[in-house]
């Protein structure tokens, strides 16, 4: 018994030296007696730049209606409205103009007048007086510079409804780039400034942090990090093509390529100007400096 109470102590004590060399070696840390900016002078500096840039993508909507006593009908009908005009903006070409069709179909009902004279349906299955159609167009432009022409040619379709132009800007990675590299550039310069005002020198850089998290205090305090936003400054709009239709005979491609001639006439005679509006792009790039 005198043995396993001696063994107990000794592991004991052995445990309260390793406890305490373990808290020692936390607290000899460099990083936990003082931020390790007070050892090693440096300087943390958050670059910015701003610019405007033509808007590169645009898109609008147009609606067709059609009336039907059968369902079939009033879709075919639909169709038919818009066969020449998803023709002639095919011919635009697909790289440039995308489009997207939907349909929504309503029942109308017989209706009748109440004792009031209120107009009332009569909801029933065999009161169906005709079908509705709806057919809309949803055209996404990738390159505006045929942004007018396929406005025009949905405008002289003769749309139930249409939509005004929506712009929006999709900067590609060359601008991405020149934006970062342009804000790392108005980092070195503040930084550079500032060290002069300062009194001292600016020396090598040490962290380049696309994040921006190193230029934060509570990141050189050892501080717990604070959440970070996306200041990505992409519109992500995308548009996907219907499938191609099944070939028609001979007659009719003649027809339909008489109905897109007539449309594209149409459409030459009414000249919409449509200016890209200019978007803000900023970008920020932080980068910490040594001082000598």
């Amino acid at each position: 018994m005198r043995k396993w109470v001696l063994s107990v102590a000794l592991l004991a004590v052995a445990g309260g030296a390793v406890a305490q060399t373990t808290t020692n070696n936390y607290q000899a840390s460099d990083y936990d007696r003082a931020p390790w900016w007070m050892k090693t002078p440096v300087i943390t500096q958050t670059g910015y730049v701003r610019t405007e840039i033509d808007a590169n993508r645009a898109n609008f909507s147009a609606s067709f209606l059609a009336v039907g006593k059968t369902a079939d009908e009033a879709q075919q009908k639909a169709v038919a409205q818009t066969r020449a005009l998803t023709d002639a903006l095919k011919k635009l070409g697909k790289d440039a103009v995308r489009v997207n069709t939907s349909f929504s179909m309503r029942v109308l009902y017989e209706q009748y007048r109440d004792k009031e004279g209120n107009r009332i349906e009569n909801q029933r299955g065999d009161k169906i007086e005709a079908y509705q159609v709806s057919m809309g167009l949803e055209v996404k432009v990738y390159d505006l510079r045929t942004l007018e022409r396929a406005y025009a040619l949905v405008l002289a379709a003769s749309p139930t409804a249409s939509q005004p132009i929506y712009f929006s800007l999709e900067p590609d990675n060359a601008t991405k780039t020149w934006l970062y590299n342009e804000a790392v550039k108005d980092a070195a310069r503040r930084a550079r400034q500032a060290a002069e005002a300062a009194g001292g020198k600016l020396g090598a850089v040490k962290v380049i942090d696309p994040t921006g998290r190193a230029c934060q205090t509570d990141i050189l305090a050892r501080g717990e990090p604070r959440g970070g936003q996306d200041n990505d400054a992409t519109t992500v709009a995308y548009a996907m093509a219907p499938p191609p239709p099944p070939p028609a005979p001979v007659m009719e491609m003649a027809a339909r390529g008489s109905a897109v001639e007539q449309l594209e006439a149409k459409a030459a005679q009414n000249a919409f100007i449509q200016a890209p509006p200019l978007n803000e792009l900023t970008a920020q790039a932080c980068v910490v400096y040594g001082l000598n």
